[in-house]
């Protein structure tokens, strides 16, 4: 067995640590895609989810259900993570998909 010179070793642990930053920055941004998406439309979801007169009242609604979304993210987390930490990660990715199915129904 060949021993790695100190250079390729440096070499190695420099790309292991770019390829862990680059999928730590994809994972973060395919996480807070819906966000970026509902702030980039809320002008034209205001007038089509909330129907109004005033289009100030709209632009509150849509920024308040922006919020609670916003809001129930760390809550979701700690309550799913308190589950899995329980029954395993398995069951609670399970409930959790299972959760977002019934809601779309």
């Amino acid at each position: 067995m060949t021993e790695l010179h100190p250079a390729g070793e440096e070499r190695q642990e420099r790309r292991k640590r770019i390829w862990a930053i680059v999928g730590a920055s994809s994972g973060n941004l395919v996480e807070w895609f819906d966000f970026y998406i509902y702030a980039f439309c809320a002008l034209y979801f205001a007038p089509a989810f909330f129907p109004s007169a005033d289009p100030t009242v709209q632009l509150i609604n849509t920024a308040g259900v922006f919020a609670v979304g916003f809001l129930m993210r760390p809550i979701g987390g700690w309550w799913f993570g308190r589950l899995a930490d329980r029954h395993g990660r398995r069951h609670a990715m399970v409930f959790s998909v299972l959760l977002t199915s019934c809601s779309r129904c």
